[in-house]
């Protein structure tokens, strides 16, 4: 390969050199750029140019040498037809199929890559093992809490805070979709399974919310991916309803996102964004580039 890249900069370098020959015969310049005189020291130039042209050849010619020949012809079966296609769409083909052929690959090896992080890093929502009988299985908590229960948390968290309204509403299941407001800043669409929140939305003050189109605006995207980096950072399906009271106290702590600075940059907009993001210990604001890695 390292011979390969080699032949290719010397021809990539000689193909240079001829298109500044004929720039510079068409323009009338020399090597320098510039008009005085051109006629005067055009010879000079163009010798100079031949010149330098001559080596960039032998360099191609040396690089070449240095290649070693395929043991056997490639196998292409059907694809080596596809260039006698008369039409300009058929003669595209080919180039098709090799850009497809490098994603499928680059695809491939990035999938390997992340089952190996994946099973590196068990994010699994659920403290039940693989290898128990499913008989002896225990029941997942925040998947199966009923309705009543989950109502008594939601009542209790809305109790707790003056600023911020939570009311449920079940349309289509018993499973309860929260709409959330927090003062006049901002709207939240929040569904939950039990008590386990699988999908959280959040738009401006303005905004019809639902769980099926995001925010028109920046600032309120960028607290909706935050979001569900939160939803995934406390769950705990061993404790759902402490698991949905950390969460709603992270999200309360939005209450100040206009007003507040950044922790670490002092500064209340970068990038014409406030501190979109919120430490999940201490609730402290930042900018998504300001925060801790």
């Amino acid at each position: 390969m390292a011979e390969l890249q080699t032949a290719l900069t010397a021809i990539r370098l000689l193909r240079i050199s001829v298109r500044q020959l004929f720039n510079s015969v068409g323009s009338g310049q020399g090597v320098d750029g510039g008009e005085d005189n051109s006629m005067t020291n055009f010879p000079r130039d163009l010798q100079e140019f031949l010149s330098t042209i001559a080596s960039r050849v032998r360099d191609v010619e040396q690089a070449v040498n240095t290649l070693e020949p395929t043991p056997e012809p490639f196998d292409l079966p059907s694809m080596m037809y596809l260039g006698q296609h008369t039409t300009q769409e058929g003669q595209a083909f080919h180039d098709t199929l090799v850009n497809t052929y490098r994603w499928i690959k680059d695809v491939e090896e990035k999938s390997d890559v992340a089952q190996t992080l994946l099973n590196q890093n068990s994010m699994t929502r659920s403290y039940l093992t693989a290898g128990r009988p499913v008989k002896k299985r225990l029941r997942t908590a925040s998947h199966n809490v009923p309705p009543e229960q989950v109502d008594s948390v939601i009542m209790t968290i809305n109790r707790l805070y003056d600023d911020m309204t939570i009311t449920i509403s079940r349309q289509l299941s018993s499973n309860a979709v929260l709409h959330v407001t927090l003062g006049h800043i901002l709207k939240a669409v929040i569904a939950c399974k039990g008590l386990l929140i699988e999908s959280v939305v959040v738009k401006g003050y303005g905004e019809s919310t639902d769980l099926w189109t995001e925010s028109r605006h920046e600032v309120f995207k960028k607290l909706t991916e935050n979001a569900y980096a939160a939803m995934l950072q406390f769950d705990s399906p061993t404790s759902p309803e402490c698991s949905v009271i950390s969460f709603m106290d992270w999200f309360h702590s939005f209450t100040n996102l206009f007003s507040v600075p950044c922790k670490r940059c002092g500064l209340y907009l970068h990038n014409f964004l406030p501190p979109t993001w919120r430490d999940f210990d201490t609730l402290e604001p930042y900018h998504q580039e300001c925060r801790a890695s």
